[in-house]
């Protein structure tokens, strides 16, 4: 039985996520907040993707350098306990 490719998968659209700092009309992402940079990172204290988080471009750029800086001065873990 020959298979097309497009049965290996069900047509699934979600909705598409939509950039959380342009929904507040954020300025500046800081280093400083802790609570919302570590929403961004996974339990093993890396830096989630935008296909996951759903940011835009332009903001995942200054999210990374945020978690870069908030980990250099030890606000951030660089790796899980």
């Amino acid at each position: 039985m020959a298979f097309d490719k497009n049965d290996r998968r069900p047509n699934k659209r979600g909705r598409k996520k939509v950039c959380a700092f342009c929904v507040e009309k954020v300025e500046a992402i800081d280093y400083k907040d802790t609570a919302k940079l570590s929403r961004y990172t996974s339990d093993r204290a890396k830096i989630l993707p935008r296909r996951v988080t759903g940011t835009c471009a332009y903001h995942q750029r200054e999210l990374t350098t945020a978690i870069k800086r908030a980990r250099q001065i030890a606000l951030l873990p660089y790796t899980a306990d």
